[in-house]
C-alpha cells in the first residue's frame, strides 16, 4: 500500500489549502486514513482521521481545528482530502497522511497505530 500526498504550500493567515491523500489500495473503502502533523520541536499530533466503511465511514477531528478543517473521502478515486480554512500560524507543519486497514475507531487518533504512510508536505502559515 502506497499513499501520495499533494497539496500544501505557503499561505496567509486566514487563508486555506487543501491536502489530498491518495491511496493504492485494492480495498481503499477498507482503510481508515488519518491526518497528522509535526511543526518543528513538537511532537505529532492527530489533525483528523476517516474511518473505514466498515465503520460507517466516521470523521473525527482534533479539537483544534473543529470547525475549520474538512475532511472528505472519495472512495472510487481512493483518495482523502483535507480542505483547511481559516488557517493560522500555528497550524505550519509537515503533513501526513497514513491508512490502516485494521485499525478500530478508538486508535485512529494515534499514528503509531497506523501501518502505512505517506511522504509529508509541507504547509506554512504566514502571519
Amino acid at each position: 500500500v502506497q499513499l501520495q500526498v499533494s497539496g500544501g504550500g505557503l499561505v496567509q493567515a486566514g487563508g486555506s489549502l487543501r491536502l489530498s491523500c491518495e491511496v493504492s489500495a485494492c480495498t481503499f473503502s477498507n482503510y481508515a486514513v488519518g491526518w497528522f502533523r509535526q511543526a518543528p520541536g513538537k511532537e505529532r499530533e492527530f489533525v483528523a482521521a476517516s474511518a473505514s466503511r466498515r465503520h460507517g465511514g466516521r470523521i473525527y477531528y482534533a479539537d483544534s481545528v473543529k470547525g475549520r478543517f474538512t475532511v472528505s473521502r472519495d472512495n472510487a478515486k481512493n483518495t482523502v482530502s483535507l480542505q483547511m480554512n481559516s488557517l493560522t500560524p500555528e497550524d505550519t507543519a509537515i503533513y501526513y497522511c497514513a491508512a490502516d486497514a485494521g485499525i478500530i475507531l478508538s486508535s485512529m487518533w494515534s499514528g503509531d497505530n497506523y501501518d502505512y504512510w505517506g511522504q509529508g508536505t509541507q504547509v506554512t502559515v504566514s502571519s
